[in-house]
């Protein structure tokens, strides 16, 4: 009798010991990805500037978890085509660097980075294994619309706010190591804007959703690349009283419809890529990369838990 209990107690330490390992290897491989993330800046893209950093704490959030994470490092202002030529360029390095072990990536887009991504994607699918944005205005902005109609670049108005944009851009590319000094606001805004997002999307179709407001295929093959496709996005704009941020979103918010939910830039609907995750976060255009320092709402997914929890969705597809 006393054998039996000695080998059934010994079999329960290993049972426990096994799992203890298990859970303990799944923490710390929660976001291990079978392809590294890289994180693509929307307009003022950078990494670090100071002591501010673009995506807020969110890639030591995944990398703490086992991840692997680059940020893109691409002009401030520019089409999504110019920028998408350059993160290609930056994914053949860190690919041949790898000595063979990376061959693709998970392109997670924020803003205008989701439409360099989708450019990205459809010139290089080789290079690809997801593409998620991340409150991207797919259809455009009436922002952009609005801009373009106060200061047409053919005009003296245009001309010296194209002036002045386009010489913040470049001390943002500066003062990023971007080592560009090329900024192109108008190649920016002309993406976004009602014609522009039009001819965009005629050109760079896939992933996007046949009626206005429905999901996009969650997968699409492009010269034989499988290609999995997520979008998310937010609806507010107020959303922490000590983000600095949150009266420009308000007033911007202005520039929509009634009615027509947004986060301050990219409405509900023209975030809609690939499968919708969700689209009605209490979040702004900038909360979705934790900023201004992570204030963001107390009430509200913490956005470095969203990104990290969307690596384990790409894990466990396979990605």
């Amino acid at each position: 009798m006393k054998k039996v209990l000695a080998l059934t107690a010994a079999m329960l330490c290993m049972m426990a010991g096994q799992s203890h390992a298990g859970w303990w290897s799944n923490y710390w491989n929660y976001a291990k990805t079978e392809n590294p993330i890289m994180l693509v800046p929307g307009i003022f893209a950078f990494d670090t500037i100071a002591i501010v950093d673009y995506w807020y704490q969110i890639p030591n959030a995944i990398e703490y978890r086992g991840g692997e994470v680059y940020v893109a490092e691409i002009n401030a202002f520019d089409s999504s085509v110019g920028r998408g030529e350059e993160l290609i360029e930056q994914l053949e390095e860190i690919k041949a660097a790898s000595n063979g072990r990376i061959k693709k990536f998970n392109l997670i887009g924020h803003s205008q980075g989701g439409m360099t991504s989708r450019y990205v994607m459809e010139t290089r699918p080789d290079l690809v294994a997801s593409v998620s944005t991340s409150h991207t205005p797919h259809t455009g902005t009436p922002i952009a619309d609005l801009v373009s109609s106060v200061a047409p670049p053919s005009t003296i108005r245009g001309t010296a706010f194209g002036v002045f944009a386009n010489a913040v851009g470049d001390i943002v590319n500066l003062l990023s190591g971007a080592n560009r000094s090329n900024s192109d606001v108008f190649a920016m805004l002309s993406e976004f804007n009602s014609q522009g997002s039009t001819n965009f999307n005629s050109t760079y179709t896939n992933g996007l959703p046949s009626s206005s407001c429905g999901n996009g295929p969650s997968q699409v093959n492009i010269d034989g690349n499988d290609i999995k496709l997520y979008s998310w996005s937010g609806v507010g704009q107020f959303t922490n009283i000590a983000d600095i941020s949150d009266p420009l979103f308000g007033i911007t918010s202005l520039a929509f419809s009634s009615g027509d939910r947004n986060d301050g830039i990219t409405g509900e609907c023209s975030s809609h890529f690939g499968m919708v995750i969700r689209d009605d976060y209490f979040m702004n255009h900038i909360d979705a990369n934790n900023q201004i320092f992570g204030l963001t709402s107390l009430f509200e997914t913490d956005p470095k838990t969203l990104f990290r929890n969307h690596a384990n969705r790409l894990k466990n597809a396979g990605l």
